[in-house]
């Protein structure tokens, strides 16, 4: 029996950002989400949860589900340079599946193939989108959360907007002021995040040690 929703775990994931959409689609309309990873282990949150994957990668595929949910993670080069995720990903490129990724997770997205062509926004600092040539810079949109065709991104700070998006997608009625009062407006400049100089080589430092592998 095909399972409707996924979530995608790696080391450092983000409940925080996901867990607005999670538990509507469980607690408010009854759906299992199954919990995908590259290992069978136990993955620690990047607020301390362990959680347990239900598959691996090498056990499904991303178009047996109807979403497919990407959190962010503070270390987004360890999925970056998992290869058995990012060609999970790649497989998924001419699915029907509706994937909802957030925060930095829209950069495995660009590595794997899937945003090509396609806007898309991020909350990762733009000094990432500067040092890999395959996120396409020109489809990056500074907005709390865009769709384009199949694919949903959002900025981490905006779990709640990112939710609402996911859930009307799929058709699922939620009302009309889900969770929210009205919200705050920001500028595009607001929603473009750059690192310090400092952390900036702090990053390439590590980048360093996983292109030696």
């Amino acid at each position: 029996m095909k399972a409707k929703y996924a979530i995608l775990i790696y080391p450092d994931f983000s409940l925080q950002e996901i867990t607005c959409l999670t538990s509507c689609l469980t607690v408010w309309f009854g759906e299992k989400i199954d919990i995908i990873a590259s290992e069978k282990k136990l993955y620690k949150s990047e607020d301390g949860f362990s959680v347990m994957p239900d598959k691996t990668v090498e056990e499904c595929e991303v178009k047996d589900y109807d979403c497919l949910i990407l959190p962010g993670t503070i270390f987004p080069l360890q999925p970056l340079y998992d290869q058995k995720l990012i060609d999970f990903l790649k497989k998924g490129k001419n699915a029907d599946t509706l994937i909802a990724a957030i925060s930095s997770s829209p950069i495995l997205l660009s590595k794997a193939g899937l945003l090509e062509g396609k806007d898309f926004t991020s909350g990762y600092f733009m000094q990432m989108a500067e040092t890999f040539s395959f996120v396409e810079k020109e489809h990056f949109v500074h907005k709390p959360v865009v769709e384009d065709g199949n694919i949903i991104t959002g900025i981490g700070m905006f779990f709640r907007e990112f939710a609402e998006k996911v859930l009307k997608r799929l058709e699922y009625d939620i009302g009309d002021n889900f969770m929210c009062t009205e919200g705050q407006k920001y500028t595009e400049e607001e929603l473009t995040f750059y690192w310090s100089d400092d952390d900036y080589k702090e990053f390439l430092e590590e980048l360093k040690e996983y292109e030696k592998n």
